[in-house]
């Protein structure tokens, strides 16, 4: 773990969305530890601060991609930068997925919105394993189909479900419309023998764990990556406290047994 920001340089610029980035990093000098899906880095925009951002693609821990959505003053920086831009990413911080929990067990990977970004190196690590996994859905869902990330991936998700909803359609849209918790009935899995990853805006997180717990997926077996006000990322300064926890270093991926309760304490 590095405390201090690193000097990393743009390699790539995607947009996602017309407000979503994909930032390909590469280190300057010394490369940070490896990530694991679920971590994430604070990434600086240099003159502007930092903020977390969870890793949406790695490679071999050296090159880093970041899926950014403008939304605050230092989100709106690093979505401006192009290739060649200087930037300081300090990390990994934080719990992952815990991946090694699925192994021979279906896994069911449910998502909202800009939650699909630190879901990302799950399911490419699970599509990487395929005898060590049982069958992969991906549920997916956003606001409108402009806000959808990664289209272009989602069809080489399905082993053997994968699917995409939007609330609000366009006049082209032709798939489906709704909350993403009305594909759950769609997905191909055993619930006894299921291991499901979460993470999205959390009232979805909330009514998607009560659905999998409805359809008979033990609350142990449902990981959920919370999100709260993160600052140091070192559980100094206390502003990510969510009851007993610290989500910079106890998550941000828990339990839902351990989140079940957590989730009605809202967000200062």
């Amino acid at each position: 773990m590095t405390l201090a920001p690193l000097p990393h340089r743009v390699v790539d610029r995607r947009e996602e969305t017309r407000d979503t980035v994909t930032l390909t990093l590469e280190p300057a000098g010394e490369p940070l530890g490896p990530f694991a899906p679920g971590r994430f880095a604070m990434v600086y925009a240099f003159g502007v601060g930092e903020i977390p951002v969870s890793v949406s693609r790695t490679s071999g821990g050296q090159v880093l991609a970041h899926t950014v959505r403008a939304v605050g003053a230092v989100s709106r920086a690093l979505y401006a930068l192009q290739p060649g831009a200087p930037v300081g990413v300090r990390g990994p911080f934080g719990t992952g997925w815990d991946t090694a929990a699925a192994h021979g067990r279906d896994v069911l990977v449910i998502a909202g919105g800009i939650g699909l970004a630190p879901l990302r190196p799950l399911i490419h690590t699970v599509l990487a394993e395929p005898d060590a996994y049982g069958r992969l859905n991906v549920l997916a869902g956003a606001r409108t189909p402009g806000d959808l990330l990664y289209p272009d991936e989602v069809p080489g998700w399905r082993r053997p479900f994968a699917a995409v909803t939007v609330d609000l359609p366009s006049d082209d849209w032709t798939g489906r419309v709704g909350v993403v918790t009305a594909l759950i009935g769609e997905a191909r899995f055993a619930p006894e023998n299921t291991t499901a990853f979460v993470c999205g805006p959390e009232v979805m997180i909330r009514a998607t764990a009560r659905a999998l717990v409805h359809r008979g997926v033990h609350p142990a077996r449902i990981q959920v990556s919370l999100e709260r006000n993160m600052r140091c990322a070192t559980g100094h300064c206390g502003h990510c406290q969510l009851g007993p926890l610290l989500l910079c270093r106890d998550g941000p991926v828990i339990g839902y047994d351990q989140a079940e309760s957590l989730l009605t304490v809202r967000e200062l």
